[in-house]
Order: structure tokens, then C-alpha cells, then sequence
């Protein structure tokens, strides 16, 4: 037995709603018969694709196999068929669009940031309390698989007191006049909502909250290393947005974060991202794919030598977890979650709510940079 159920997807030509969220998660997951319910009915996705461009929507829904789309967003949210509103746009409209879906009775699931300051990210989340309906954010890097290792790895008390954490992340972007840039230009102009404090730090926000500690106060540089950039057309323009971020945090219980985070550094390392977590009984560093522990009576000793180019392979001492089960797109993973959550009622504490907590920190990441001190994170701002 199947049911369906509608959704407004609404951004589906961008980037990561075409890639991720349609190609690699609702898609498949039409596919495969829809989402299982506790019940054993499946729950099939009915999507209505909205964008601005007609022809790059017509294309991409004969492409996808999916018969609806549209250029007329306030039409979609008046249709009583889609219960469901996503927000894949650019983040300068995100919260906007957000209080719309939410005041036409939507239940709504949204990229991330979920609004350019706190305060209209905190207005969207208490709005949609207001209102009754379910809501998420997308907080894929919990479900990557080294990164689920890590959290599970900190559930299960295995590195005893945590000392401190470490975040690397992201990657060189082309400037776009030799090579074709990886990124839309948007992200690398201040008026369009873009910047590397804004577009990753919800993302470290999450990763250190949900799988070590809350932020208790934090000091952060920014940077704009990169002043010229060229468009999708192939034009040079200004590159006002950071592009760059370099920052400590103090967790709770005396935890320390370092977080080094830039789109102008050439990947040495073993993922986009990593994240390591020291404690007195065992260390691990995870990337998106695998996960490595070393346990306190495991620890190799260490040395240093001006006499020997390499006098101990520090890689060579670390296990590598293993796969238990088959791994599942995390955007995919996610939206079954929240799927189920709307039709069952079961908990999705990824939501608005701690979606406008990592806005916060990316607000007072850029406050530290521009004031140049250490600043407080409220533990709670609604």
C-alpha cells in the first residue's frame, strides 16, 4: 500500500537542490517505492518543482521524470495538495520565502543558513512554532559516514574526558579565469549573501553541538584572500565576501574548538572536511567517508629526529573503523527522517530552532572578526 504525499521543492534548478536533494535523495526515493512507514505503508513523494527559469525547469523535469513545475511560488503555496514547502534557494531569500510557506500552513524543510541575522532566523523559528507545523534544517555531515562514526564514537564514552576538537575544512575554489569556479559567484559577494562564515559555520555549529559540546564563547578571524573573481558569464568581479575563517572556541566543560575553514587552501589531507577529537582515553579524526581511532594504550611514542627523515610514521598507528552497515545518501537519509516525522509525528530535533543557533554563531564569529575580542554565545536567544 503507498501513499503520497506533496512537495514544493522550490530552487530545483540550483546546485545542490538539483544534485542532492532531488537527483541523489527524492528521486531514488520515488524510485524505490517511497519512504516505509511504521505502519507498512510507503509514502511516495509528489514533487512540484518551482524556479524562476521556465525553460531550465521544463528541462530538468522531463529530465527527472516529474510532470509539475512551476515559476509561480505563491500559486504552489496556495495548492492545498503540497503540504510540504523545501527552501534550496540563495540564502538571501531563504527566510522570506520561509514565513510565507509557514504562514500558508506549510510544514517546511529548508537548506541552511536559514536567514542572513539571528534575529529573522530566531522570527522564522518561532513562527513556525507558532504555527503548528513540523519543520527541519539540513544537517547532512551528521549522516556522512565518518562522521556518524565520531558521534557514535563520543556516545559511547570512548574518549573519556574530550580536551579539545579540531575542524579543517573546504578547499581551493578556481577563481574561474583558468578554470571553471566549483561555487556560484553569489557566495563570494556580501550583498547576495555570501561568505565562508555564514555558508559553514551552521555547518561547524551542529557538527561540535550535536557530537561534543555546546559553544560558550568564541574569537574568530575572517578573511577575503582572494579580491577577484570571474562570474558564471566569464566576467571579473569583486570578491568583497570572506572567503576564509580561522577561529577558537571554548565548549562546555573547558572543551577547546579550533576551526580553520577556507576556500583558498589545496586539500593535503585525508577528506574536504576533517574533524578530530582528543580525550584521555582515545583520539579519532573523521573525514565524510571514514573515521580512524587510536585508543590510550594504542598511542605510539612519539618522537622527533634531525638525524632521520621520518623516525615514526604517524599514520601507521591508527584503525580504521569499519563499514557495519550500507551506507545511504545522507541528504537522503535525512529527508526519510523528516518525511516520517510529518506523517508520524516522531521526533526531528534538527530544526529551525537549532538552525537559527548556528546563524548565531556565524553572527558572532563575524562580530569577534570585526571587534577583534573574544564574544559570549547565549545558550539561549529566542
Amino acid at each position: 500500500m503507498a501513499d503520497r504525499i506533496g512537495i514544493i521543492v522550490n530552487g530545483a534548478t540550483g546546485r545542490m537542490t538539483k544534485n542532492q536533494h532531488l537527483i541523489n535523495s527524492l528521486v531514488p526515493i520515488r524510485r524505490d517505492g517511497g519512504v516505509k512507514l511504521s505502519n507498512g505503508t510507503h509514502l511516495i513523494p509528489d514533487l512540484l518543482l518551482v524556479g524562476r527559469n521556465a525553460d531550465a525547469l521544463e528541462a530538468l523535469a522531463d529530465h527527472l521524470g516529474i510532470e509539475k513545475w512551476s515559476t509561480d511560488l505563491d500559486a504552489a503555496l496556495a495548492d492545498q495538495q503540497y503540504p510540504i514547502y523545501f527552501d534550496g534557494v540563495t540564502t538571501k531569500l531563504r527566510a522570506n520565502n520561509l514565513l510565507r510557506a509557514i504562514k500558508a500552513g506549510k510544514h517546511v524543510y529548508c537548506e541552511k543558513p536559514t536567514a542572513e541575522k539571528a534575529a529573522d532566523a530566531f522570527a522564522v523559528a518561532n513562527a513556525a512554532k507558532a504555527a503548528g507545523i513540523r519543520h527541519g534544517v539540513v544537517q547532512d555531515k551528521l549522516w556522512a559516514p565518518g562522521m556518524f562514526k565520531l558521534g557514535q564514537l563520543a556516545k559511547s564514552g570512548f574518549f573519556g574526558k574530550i580536551l579539545s576538537v579540531r575542524i579543517d575544512g573546504c578547499y581551493w575554489v578556481f577563481e574561474g579565469d583558468l578554470q571553471r569556479p566549483q561555487r556560484p559567484s553569489w557566495n563570494y559577494r556580501a550583498k547576495d549573501g555570501g561568505g565562508m562564515i555564514l555558508d559553514m559555520m551552521p555547518h561547524y555549529h551542529y557538527m561540535i553541538e550535536d557530537i561534543v559540546a555546546p559553544v560558550e564563547r568564541l574569537v574568530c578571524l575572517g578573511a577575503n584572500h582572494i579580491e577577484t573573481r570571474w562570474d558564471e558569464a566569464g566576467q571579473p568581479y569583486r570578491s568583497d565576501a570572506d572567503d576564509a575563517c580561522y577561529a577558537i572556541l571554548q565548549l562546555k566543560g573547558g572543551i577547546v574548538a579550533q576551526v580553520m575553514s577556507s576556500w583558498c587552501i589545496r586539500v593535503r589531507r585525508d577528506d574536504i572536511i576533517n574533524m578530530a577529537i582528543d580525550g584521555t582515553n582515545g583520539s579519532a579524526i573523521a573525514g565524510l567517508k571514514n573515521c580512524w581511532i587510536q585508543p590510550r594504550l594504542a598511542t605510539p611514542k612519539a618522537q622527533w629526529s634531525l638525524d632521520a627523515a621520518a623516525p615514526v610514521d604517524f599514520y601507521s598507528d591508527w584503525q580504521l573503523l569499519p563499514e557495519t552497515d550500507p551506507y545511504v545518501n545522507a541528504f537522503r537519509l535525512e529527508w526519510e527522517l523528516f518525511l516520517r516525522a510529518v506523517v508520524e509525528g516522531s521526533p526531528f530535533p534538527w530544526n529551525l530552532d537549532v538552525a537559527a543557533g548556528g546563524v548565531q554563531l556565524a553572527e558572532l564569529s563575524e562580530q569577534s572578526w570585526h571587534e577583534g575580542r573574544w564574544v559570549d554565545v547565549p545558550q539561549k536567544t529566542m
